[in-house]
C-alpha cells in the first residue's frame, strides 16, 4: 500500500469514506503499520465478515437503529478491508469494486435506468431479475441450473437457493402434500439408519430431512432461517423463565429434575400465551 499519502486525512470527521480507506492503508502499512493487521488475509477476515452481517440483521430485528449505526459500520469496514487486501495483491481497488457493483445495479434495473416500463408488478419484476441474473451467469461459462449459489452459505439458506433454483426449470414437487410425505420418509429413514446404520449413515439421513424442511418451508413462503431464529428466541426466553423460576425456590437447573423443568416450561409456554391474549 505504501505510505500515507494524505495523514491528516485520518483525523478529518467530514472525509468520510476516504478517512476510511486512509485509515486502512495505514493499518496495513508494511513498516508503520499494525502487527496484527498487517497479517491478516482474505482467509483471516472472512470469518468476521459474516459475523458482521449477522450483527446487523439482530441489530434490525431488534429495531436498534443506534447499534445498526455501529453495526454497518463495522460491515462496510470489511469490504474496506477486503478491498485493500485485493488492492495490495494487484487484483482490484475499492474503485473498481463500486463500479462494478454500480455497473450491474444500472443493468439490472432497466425499468428504473432504462427504457423499460416501470409499470411491472412484484413478481414481473422478480423474474426479469432473475433472467437477467441468468444472463450474467452465461457470461461467466456458468450455465449449470446451480452454478453461483455461494458454498460458504449458512446451509439452511443454500437449500433454499438451491431448491429455489431447480424450482425454476420445473424440478419440484407440485404440491406441499407430497413435501410432507417426503418428510415422513426421510424421517423413517433417519430411524432406520440410527438402528441399523453408521454414523456417517445417520448425518446422510439428518442431511435430507433438514433439506426437505427447507423445502416445505419454501413451499409455504416461510423464510426458514427466521422461523428458527423465532424459535431460538422463543427457547431462549422460555429456558431463561424456567431458571428464574428455580431461582425463585432456592434452587437451579442443575439440581432439578427433567420433570420439574418440564412443568415450569409449560407454565412458562401458559404465561406467554395468555399476555397474547
Amino acid at each position: 500500500m505504501g505510505v500515507p499519502q494524505n495523514p491528516d486525512l485520518i483525523y478529518d470527521e467530514s472525509a468520510g469514506i476516504e478517512r476510511l480507506l486512509e485509515i486502512m492503508r495505514r493499518l496495513r502499512d508494511p513498516e508503520t503499520g499494525c502487527p496484527w493487521d498487517i497479517e491478516q488475509t482474505f482467509d483471516t477476515i472472512a470469518p468476521y465478515t459474516i459475523e458482521e452481517a449477522y450483527e446487523v440483521a439482530d441489530a434490525i430485528e431488534r429495531c436498534d437503529w443506534p447499534e445498526l449505526e455501529g453495526e454497518l459500520g463495522d460491515l462496510l469496514l470489511q469490504s474496506v478491508y477486503h478491498t485493500a487486501i485485493g488492492e495490495e495483491a494487484g487484483h482490484f481497488t475499492f474503485q473498481s469494486v463500486v463500479t462494478n457493483i454500480s455497473n450491474k445495479m444500472v443493468a439490472r434495473h432497466p425499468h428504473v435506468f432504462g427504457d423499460e416500463s416501470r409499470d411491472k408488478s412484484a413478481e414481473q419484476q422478480t423474474r426479469d431479475w432473475e433472467a437477467i441474473k441468468a444472463a450474467e451467469r452465461a457470461g461467466k461459462e456458468q450455465s449449470g441450473t446451480l452454478d453461483g449459489v455461494a458454498k460458504n452459505l449458512p446451509a439452511l439458506l443454500r437449500a433454499l437457493k438451491l431448491q429455489k433454483r431447480a424450482a425454476r426449470v420445473g424440478f419440484d414437487w407440485p404440491h406441499t402434500d407430497h413435501v410432507l410425505a417426503k418428510i415422513t420418509e426421510e424421517a423413517a429413514e433417519l430411524v432406520e439408519a440410527r438402528d441399523t446404520l453408521s454414523h456417517d449413515d445417520m448425518v446422510d439421513e439428518m442431511g435430507d430431512l433438514l433439506f426437505v424442511v427447507a423445502n416445505l418451508a419454501r413451499h409455504l413462503d416461510i423464510d426458514p432461517e427466521e422461523a428458527l431464529r423465532r424459535t431460538n428466541a422463543k427457547f431462549t426466553r422460555r429456558f431463561g423463565a424456567v431458571e428464574a423460576a428455580l431461582v425463585d425456590r432456592g434452587t437451579c437447573a442443575q439440581d432439578s429434575t427433567l420433570e420439574e423443568m418440564d412443568a415450569l416450561w409449560d407454565a412458562a409456554k401458559r404465561a406467554e400465551k395468555s399476555s397474547r391474549t
